[in-house]
């Protein structure tokens, strides 16, 4: 545990966590994919002082029921989020269950390129049987072999990441060079259904790794730097957070706020009206403010941050801004980010050195 100031991080997907929040956004639906939109909330999350915002993904077309909407891809929305803004750390949601992992490995390294370091990456699941047709790949059918996926995926992309040292590009005019190849690495990864040789065809990032955030229940907490812990109530968290084994760990928040037109347990009303709000076993705050700024100093002392996901983000997201996370900044119960720092350097993490380097010196040293 890093100390009782927590590190905030929103989910900003769509029109918010409840599946029909769209029914109360403050914009017309065809808005929901516009660029203008994405970057609205974004620097909206930026100046109330977030220090991370992630984005939901999902590899399934729009469905025949009227709540399905379409969605652009979480890092292609990550990249345009990264170069319209300055300070807030970015991490797209990205499973492993199908996609490869070496082009995942380059898509975040090119984000963490883009964002001067302020990329992170969501390491997630898909569960559902269509994404497998959707990728034109044989069903991986079972929460044990999701696992695996998992595992061995993150092992391979923290790999390449590693696969080029950090002075392996020269770009010398004199000489001709571009790369130094000594510096250049074969990662060499053999797993239960694929091999990968590598190198990687993008530079180390500029982080050395990404911030990688996970469910240490579904991901082996040696590859998480940050566990996202569900429970339902503060003795759940406690204990999810002390037996995650990462260095960091986020309780994962939903959140309703009272707001000047309504309370929030008529915002949920009206909204369960037409589908019910899921239970995906988190903390839920339906309330006030003034309640959610009290619950969130007492889990200070118990996780290192929070990952809030607001009922609708055009209702939540303004009192969070306005009342929530004023309040904790004056209490220092929470931190801002810092301009012209990583995501790493936000969050107290150190940059690793890089694995092969590493070992050559070691082996220089025998």
């Amino acid at each position: 545990m890093s100390g009782s100031a927590l590190r905030l991080a929103l989910e900003i997907d769509g029109d918010g966590a409840h599946p029909v929040a769209w029914r109360r956004a403050a914009h017309s639906p065809d808005h929901l994919l516009s660029p203008r939109r994405v970057a609205r909330v974004a620097a909206d999350a930026e100046n109330a002082g977030f220090t991370l915002l992630t984005l939901e993904d999902g590899a399934l077309p729009p469905g025949t029921g009227p709540d399905v909407v379409g969605r652009i891809g979480a890092v292609e929305r990550a990249a345009f989020v990264a170069a319209s803004t300055s300070v807030v750390g970015v991490a797209p949601v990205v499973p492993l269950t199908y996609a490869e992992p070496f082009h995942v490995s380059s898509q975040l390294a090119s984000l963490d390129h883009i964002s001067l370091g302020r990329a992170g990456w969501v390491v997630s699941e898909e569960t559902r049987p269509e994404a497998a047709t959707v990728w034109g790949r044989p069903l991986v059918d079972g929460a044990a072999a999701r696992a695996r996926e998992s595992r061995d995926g993150v092992e391979v992309v923290r790999a390449l990441w590693d696969s080029w040292e950090d002075d392996a590009v020269i770009r010398s005019v004199a000489t001709s060079r571009y790369l130094d190849r000594e510096r250049l690495h074969y990662v060499d990864f053999t797993g239960d259904t694929y091999t990968v040789k590598g190198p990687a065809i993008v530079p180390r990032p500029p982080q050395g790794q990404l911030v990688v955030l996970g469910d240490p229940g579904r991901v082996p907490a040696g590859h998480l730097d940050v566990a996202l812990v569900g429970g339902r109530d503060l003795t759940a968290v406690t204990s999810g957070a002390a037996t995650a084994g990462t260095p960091l760990a986020f309780a994962e928040i939903e959140v309703a706020l009272d707001t000047a037109h309504a309370t929030a347990e008529e915002r949920v009303a009206d909204l369960e009206r037409h589908a019910p709000w899921p239970d995906r076993g988190r903390l839920r705050h339906i309330g006030s403010a003034a309640g959610l700024a009290l619950l969130l100093g007492e889990l200070g002392g118990v996780v290192d941050g929070v990952r809030l996901h607001p009922l609708v983000l055009d209702e939540d997201l303004p009192e969070l801004s306005r009342l929530v996370l004023p309040h904790l900044f004056e209490r220092r119960h929470a931190l801002r980010p810092l301009p012209a720092a990583t995501l790493r350097t936000h969050l107290g993490l150190d940059r690793p050195a890089n694995r092969y380097a590493a070992a050559a010196v070691q082996e220089e040293a025998r």
